[in-house]
């Protein structure tokens, strides 16, 4: 057996070897994967200090979330409190359409809302508003 014969079989593991560790998901790969859900539209006015502005009691609201999340994760509150909302999918958007419950009238409440993208990210945002008397 020459050198030649024994030599090219390890160079060819150890050729393996490595291109399976390059090709190796690192944990910053798989976080960029991961696209957290995005929370737009907000249509009613949040509340700024500045501006007094108020919204009217049982006002209904609509919030855009992002076409990769669960529709089934999704979780919407008022001042702590779940509301009841709807749920309208197409292709590029879920949209939630809710209304603020009567029982705020003359408050401030913030609007929490959160969802789990499908590939497992989360993410939550929320909106202070002061409901009219």
């Amino acid at each position: 057996m020459t050198i030649t014969t024994i030599i090219k079989p390890v160079f060819l593991l150890a050729a393996l070897l490595v291109s399976g560790t390059a090709w190796a998901y690192s944990p910053e790969e798989t976080e960029l994967a991961c696209k957290k859900p995005k929370f737009t539209d907000f249509n009613l006015s949040p509340y700024n200090a500045a501006d007094n502005n108020e919204v009217p009691a049982g006002a209904e609201f609509i919030i855009k979330i992002s076409a990769y999340v669960d529709p089934t994760t999704i979780k919407l509150t008022a001042k702590g409190e779940p509301l009841p909302f709807k749920v309208e999918s197409n292709i590029s958007f879920h949209k939630i359409t809710a209304k603020l419950p009567a029982t705020l009238n003359g408050q401030y409440a913030r609007i929490n809302v959160s969802a789990k993208a499908v590939l497992g990210c989360d993410d939550q945002t929320g909106w202070l508003v002061k409901v009219a008397k």
